[in-house]
């Protein structure tokens, strides 16, 4: 299956993407959604996949990521939260804000809960993801430095997209992703390179907090990450997907 939000002349609502037309669901799949109409793909403008409780980063979960910036490799997970007002549709505009001198983008595998996750095992915990989807984690690189934590370096307004849409057939064991910026390749990696593994990092929160069905966990960028400016144009490619693709406007 592949899911999406999808804006059309009747409003707002679930659909699983068919290619050339979109079959509209009373809600999403783990919330029991059904079809209900069909519609031409022509009439619809994509939105953000998701509408989580809440929004899951890792930080530095690839080694040579961490390395770049000086940082050592994580002995256990790093994690942060993004608030989902940070979420952006596919095709938006990423907000460059005023007080920061350094944004940067972040490719990442995201994944999104099908069901509930309490104090998990990493089985328990594959088992409970409905899909893969793409994350764009919009870094303010200087905020993060000055402020010591990642709060409002990773939380601004626009600071998430994701999409295009969660493909619920890919591996995340076994995914490439990387960044473009003006079409030239920049950050890039591959799943299998990470320090925790997407399901380990999944069981690992588990334990902190409850994850809800539609929950998302971005699950870190690797290496290669540069600045953004204003008038950019970036794509995020995660192996099996069309690229997500967001433009850069000033605040």
């Amino acid at each position: 299956m592949r899911l999406v939000r999808v804006a059309h002349p009747g409003g707002v609502d679930w659909a699983e993407h068919l290619g050339d037309t979109v079959a509209l669901l009373t809600g999403p799949p783990w919330l029991a959604g059904v079809r209900f109409n069909e519609i031409d793909v022509a009439q619809t403008t994509l939105l953000a996949p998701v509408l989580p409780s809440k929004i899951i980063g890792f930080a530095r979960t690839y080694p040579k990521h961490a390395r770049e910036f000086g940082n050592p490799v994580p002995t256990e997970p790093m994690m942060f939260l993004k608030p989902p007002s940070s979420l952006l549709s596919p095709g938006g505009a990423i907000v460059y804000p005023a007080c920061s001198s350094r944004v940067d983008p972040e490719g990442e595998v995201g994944l999104v809960l099908g069901s509930r996750l309490h104090r998990a095992s990493v089985a328990e915990a594959k088992a409970a993801v409905f899909g893969v989807t793409a994350v764009n984690d919009v870094t303010a690189r200087d905020l993060r430095r000055k402020d010591g934590v990642f709060g409002r370096a990773k939380g601004f307004d626009t600071f998430c997209p994701v999409g295009p849409w969660i493909d619920t057939t890919l591996d995340p064991l076994n995914l490439s992703v990387h960044v473009e910026v003006n079409g030239i390749r920049r950050a890039s990696g591959h799943t299998s390179e990470m320090v925790f593994n997407p399901y380990e990092l999944l069981a690992w929160v588990s334990q902190v907090m409850t994850l809800k069905a539609g929950d998302l966990v971005a699950t870190g960028t690797p290496d290669g990450v540069v600045p953004m400016d204003a008038g950019d144009h970036v794509a995020v490619f995660v192996e099996g997907m069309p690229a997500l693709e967001n433009h850069v406007i000033s605040a």
